[in-house]
């Protein structure tokens, strides 16, 4: 079997399996609470993918998870541990708020979006950029200085929300909305234009940018000289050393682009569906796409397929938890946690026993 095969088993065939042993385990679990498991699952999928409504909420979260996903797998590839996701989405939120806030008059969405796209980006690589100088030029853990910088971030928005953005005589820590010329458009809105009916959901043109960025991603790491030099970087710095490649340089690009790959994730939630800035737009989600990436296999197209099954446990979790009350919502993190506990910390389970049986295979077959 070539190489080429053993990529795809590792990157579908043995992810797929340990997805499917932690939905038994979670059925399981469903089973012992005195539910039926069958009846859940089947109650998940359809509130995740039955109803235009249920793939609308759907895509919508896997559009945060897939760009927070291929922030943290931007900088896996470079062996760095990038966990400030969360931070750096929520600050990538204020660069939007200031450019949809800056807009004036009829200014059509369409000049505003590529401002936005700079904003969010922006912000969330300048977030990004001084644990990744402490790390290249000092020694500082990454993982250390990204948490931190995370409780760094979540007070300087509220900070501004409370002190500088927020609507004069108002309690409610938020800015005033943006004008309707500073929304992106909603994808009912756009389907509908074309004739096709679907329920109204946050999902927003937004999820399109994130499929041009999963192929972006995949372009960059797989078909650049600078992807070249991060995957070499990653798999041995001493080797890259001797090269030629500077790890300083590497370090500096792989966190920038992952800082502004996650301030992507801005565009989404505060330019798309709450018009303005709130307290808590990231809600978490700089936090799952460790998860996204990890599943993936840092692979974009694997991130991608990562976010939309996040993004089902999400809206079908909400469905079980209304349909079946002794589900609760801390019952959809628990299955949630097995996903990640078995794709992500038991990876090996199932590896190992698998390229046994396929290097059997190949004694077998020569």
């Amino acid at each position: 079997m070539n190489e080429q095969a053993h990529g795809w088993i590792r990157l579908i065939i043995i992810p797929l399996i340990n997805l499917v042993l932690a939905f038994f385990v979670s059925g399981l679990v469903v089973l012992m609470i005195g539910e039926n498991p069958f009846r859940a699952l089947q109650i998940l999928l359809t509130g995740a993918l039955g109803s235009s409504y249920g793939i609308g909420y759907t895509l919508y979260y896997a559009t945060s998870f897939t760009f927070t996903g291929l922030a943290v797998a931007i900088a896996f590839h470079a062996s760095l541990f990038n966990i400030g996701g969360e931070g750096q989405a929520g600050v990538a939120g204020i660069g939007v708020a200031v450019v949809c806030l800056s807009v004036v008059g009829n200014t059509h969405w369409v000049l505003v979006f590529p401002l936005a796209i700079c904003g969010a980006g922006l912000a969330g690589a300048a977030w990004a950029a001084i644990p990744a100088y402490l790390q290249a030029t000092r020694g500082s853990h990454v993982v250390i200085t990204t948490i931190m910088f995370n409780f760094i971030a979540s007070a300087l928005l509220v900070y501004l929300l409370v002190n500088v953005l927020k609507v004069e005589g108002s309690m409610s820590p938020e800015s005033r909305k943006f004008g309707e010329t500073a929304r992106l458009p909603f994808m009912h809105d756009i389907m509908g234009g074309i004739g096709i009916p679907l329920a109204r959901t946050p999902l927003n043109l937004s999820f399109l940018l994130a499929l041009v960025c999963t192929v972006l991603t995949w372009v960059l790491i797989w078909r650049t000289r600078l992807g070249y030099e991060i995957r070499a970087f990653g798999q041995s710095e001493s080797a890259a050393v001797y090269a030629g490649i500077s790890p300083v340089r590497i370090t500096m690009a792989a966190m920038l682009l992952s800082g502004g790959m996650a301030g992507m994730m801005a565009l989404n939630t505060v330019m798309g569906e709450a018009n303005r800035l709130v307290l808590d737009a990231v809600q978490g989600a700089g936090f799952v796409g460790i998860a996204v990436a990890l599943i993936g296999r840092s692979h974009p197209v694997g991130v991608l397929l990562a976010a939309i099954l996040f993004g089902m446990l999400y809206q079908g979790g909400a469905e079980l938890a209304f349909e079946m009350p002794a589900i609760s919502r801390e019952m959809i993190v628990v299955i949630q946690a097995l996903v990640i506990l078995f794709t992500g910390a038991l990876e090996n389970l199932v590896r190992f026993p698998v390229e046994g049986l396929l290097r059997r295979f190949e004694r077998r077959a020569r």
